[in-house]
């Protein structure tokens, strides 16, 4: 100790002698150091055999969060193959595991709700955008309450009706853009106008324009990953956030205070479905919920449209042979005059139905979804036990591009879902009678999370706005088809990667693409 001591003294005097700023580097490059030391020797030498195996990270606070942000499909797949199906990985300073597989789809999607619990992760994120005291910002039942009341726009005989509403608004969109005047140019965006129209009537339509297309943007943009932990920061995008919800908000506030003031009307849309809904209890909803509840609904309603329609596109330019089989589907089923679009006339067109398949098995709106663990999980097969400070998260996408259930996962192929196709896929498909079905609270869904093919999620927070999604997305795919023909820019088939700077993944922009004009 005595050598120590003659020769701390020394360094103990010259640090007090160096200026303060010198004095804050030095103690703040201890403290790293020692914090990166003690936490790879946390991940070497003690080692938790209960737990699942952990990512190798160097710094306790950002773990592996740059790796997962920058591709997180990439990230699940690598270690998947390093660690097998369960690991865990230090995500924003939380330890996060990851159990991909039908096993881990079905344990966390599945999880009941004194198991795991959504609302923990998400209000940070939904509240600010959505607003409050509805979705993840109120209590998981009066959450299946808001569920309930939504379903009434999707039914069968709304979809009858919605049909011939989005094609219209297509067609009105590529007439009245002035990006598509002449026979041929550059597509580059898809807007939310179906959805508005479809699932909110013409009145709310009619307050939308191309500006408030953009507010939804900016209220997407919300969904930054980094806002897990700095929602509240008034960061340039949490800025333009919270203009939009509130300027969004406010247009429907205004139009409920039109809609009561002009009395009773025969109006069925969802806005006056909610202004006249109770909950159990017997109070209404108040006017705040079903505006914000309104803005969940077309957020729900767009985002896998959006996302998932400027895909087909970018996938068809560079496969124009995919849209001549789809214009010649249409021609041969519908008729060479090619009628009106109706709902009944979709069942006819199985490649149109397969083109929206194929581009959500590769291009999943969503591909975490996380649940905070409330209590100690074991499990099933396994020794490990899922501790309460653990987040888990669901991939769905790691397995709709297994090569065990989809041969050649990583192409493109929407004939792979026809009936003979050498890469059909590999697994057990029920039919809607068939599987199983439960109550959370919103009427029977099915459970099916043991499914490799969950665009939807599962669980008793699987989208409900899946039926709706898909007629969407078939009736804007048939409407295209039959106006254009698409090719890549430079003429090859490639297709542009993802951007994952939101929770909800999109083509990196730009994304052009070249169109003519089939009367051309």
């Amino acid at each position: 100790m005595g050598a120590l001591e003659e020769l701390a003294g020394p360094l103990a005097q010259q640090f007090t002698q160096l200026h303060l700023a010198a004095q804050v580097g030095i103690l703040a490059a201890s403290f790293l150091v020692l914090s990166v030391s003690l936490h790879v020797a946390n991940q070497i030498l003690f080692k938790n055999p209960n737990e699942p195996p952990v990512v190798f990270s160097w710094f306790p606070l950002v773990g592996s969060t740059i790796t997962y942000g920058m591709d997180p499909p990439t990230f699940f797949r690598v270690n998947r193959a390093k660690y097998g199906d369960i690991f865990t990985f230090i995500l924003l300073g939380k330890k996060t595991t990851v159990y991909v597989g039908c096993a881990g789809n079905d344990f966390i999607l599945n999880g009941k709700a004194k198991d795991v619990c959504a609302e923990d992760i998400y209000t940070v994120l939904t509240t600010p955008v959505f607003g409050k005291d509805v979705v993840y910002d109120c209590p998981n039942s009066k959450l299946m309450e808001q569920k309930k009341f939504m379903k009434i726009a999707l039914t069968t005989q709304a979809f009858q009706s919605y049909v011939p509403i989005i094609a219209d608004e297509v067609s009105s969109y590529f007439k009245k853009s002035a990006d598509f005047k002449g026979k041929s140019g550059i597509m580059a965006q898809i807007t939310i106008f179906t959805a508005s129209h479809s699932l909110q009537g013409k009145e709310i339509r009619h307050k939308f324009d191309e500006t408030l297309a953009d507010l939804y943007h900016d209220l997407d943009m919300g969904f930054n990953p980094v806002n897990f932990m700095l929602h509240w920061a008034p960061l340039p995008w949490n800025n333009r956030r919270d203009h939009a919800q509130r300027t969004i908000a406010k247009i429907y506030m205004d139009t409920i205070k039109e809609r009561r003031a002009a009395g009773k009307s025969d109006a069925q849309d969802m806005m006056w479905h909610l202004m006249g809904s109770t909950y159990k209890n017997g109070t209404p909803v108040p006017d705040h919920e079903i505006a914000h509840m309104m803005i969940a609904l077309l957020m729900a309603g767009q985002h896998s449209s959006s996302s998932t329609s400027s895909w087909i596109m970018l996938w068809l330019a560079a496969r124009p042979d995919i849209m001549e089989d789809l214009y010649r589907e249409q021609v041969e089923n519908l008729g060479a005059d090619l009628p009106p679009l109706q709902y009944e006339d979709l069942a006819k067109l199985p490649l149109n139905q397969a083109i929206v398949k194929e581009t959500l098995r590769l291009h999943a709106p969503i591909h975490s979804i996380m649940r905070a663990v409330k209590q100690p999980m074991p499990v099933p097969g396994t020794k490990y036990v899922i501790p309460p400070s653990h987040v888990l998260l669901s991939a769905g996408g790691v397995t709709a591009t297994d090569p065990t259930f989809f041969p050649d996962p990583d192409t493109w192929e929407p004939h792979r879902w026809d009936k003979d196709s050498p890469l059909a896929p590999r697994m057990v498909v029920k039919s809607e009678e068939e599987e199983e079905k439960i109550d959370y609270g919103y009427g029977l869904v099915s459970k099916g999370a043991a499914s490799p093919y969950l665009p939807f999620g599962a669980g008793r927070h699987r989208c409900i706005g899946e039926q709706f999604a898909n007629v969407q997305l078939q009736t804007i795919t048939a409407m295209v088809v039959r106006d254009f023909k698409f090719r890549n820019v430079d003429g090859s088939n490639k297709v542009i990667g993802t951007d994952y700077a939101s929770l909800f993944s999109r083509p990196l922009e730009p994304a052009n693409i070249h169109w003519e004009k089939r009367d051309a």
